[in-house]
């Protein structure tokens, strides 16, 4: 971490955030996120506090730096936590993906949301979504961020296999329904090939996409139109 940076640009838990070597760095908005939120909603509430430089600590640090940059760096280049050449990223066992591949298919939210069920049956429906539509229901939903903590490693380097909750409340609407002002969490595994340098060669998620859009569609259903103002809303460009 750049010592010459003050406390507010820093980040505890991301790198290639700020710093020397981000200044040419092409963000999604023009500069780079905050994480004051959201590193907030994580320390209340998470369940793991792991010892300094311990192995554990070094995964959730990996995961929300790649988790970073995957949503929020344009050029591939800029990726510094993987290794460009033949990186590849699947979810539930389906057809790896490169990094081309998973922006065509709307990257962020929206690659990790695929499937195969009908599409009168999806609630969420990737094949409707852009990154940008799908960046904004997900922050729209969750205005405080998607907190994420490593709750186990199972292996270390070079093959990193760990459990995770993503967890946030939904105090905005979500695909026309309201607010529940509930805790929706999703639980996982990952597992992470990484190098000697522990870049990223080949990342797979497992987990249970109707967890977390259950937990999304519970509210009442609104009035056509409703989510839209607080699509609008300022606040959310320091989210995600």
């Amino acid at each position: 971490m750049d010592s010459s940076l003050t406390d507010q640009q820093q980040d505890k838990y991301r790198s290639y955030l700020h710093g020397e070597g981000e200044k040419n760095t092409n963000w999604k908005l023009g500069a780079p996120p905050n994480y004051d939120t959201v590193n907030k909603l994580f320390e209340e509430g998470r369940t793991k506090i792991w010892p300094p430089a311990s192995l554990e600590e070094k995964v959730q640090n990996l995961v929300k730096t790649w988790e970073m940059e995957m949503f929020n760096k344009i050029s591939f280049p800029d990726y510094k936590s993987v290794k460009l050449q033949n990186f590849t990223v699947s979810v539930n066992g389906r057809k790896p993906l490169s990094l081309e591949e998973s922006r065509k298919l709307g990257g962020g939210y929206n690659s990790f949301m695929q499937t195969t069920l009908p599409e009168n049956l999806r609630g969420y429906n990737p094949a409707q979504e852009t990154e940008h539509s799908s960046h904004l229901a997900f922050t729209t939903a969750f205005p405080r961020g998607f907190a994420l903590e490593v709750i186990q490693v199972y292996s270390g380097p070079p093959l990193i296999v760990y459990k995770f909750r993503h967890w946030g409340y939904m105090e905005g609407p979500f695909k026309g329904h309201a607010p529940t002002g509930e805790l929706v969490q999703l639980y996982g595994i990952s597992i992470f090939e990484v190098d000697d340098e522990m870049k990223i060669l080949k990342v797979e998620f497992f987990f249970d996409r109707g967890e977390l859009l259950g937990g999304l569609m519970k509210g009442e259903k609104l009035a056509s139109g409703t989510d839209q103002a607080a699509l609008s809303c300022p606040f959310l460009r320091n989210t995600g």
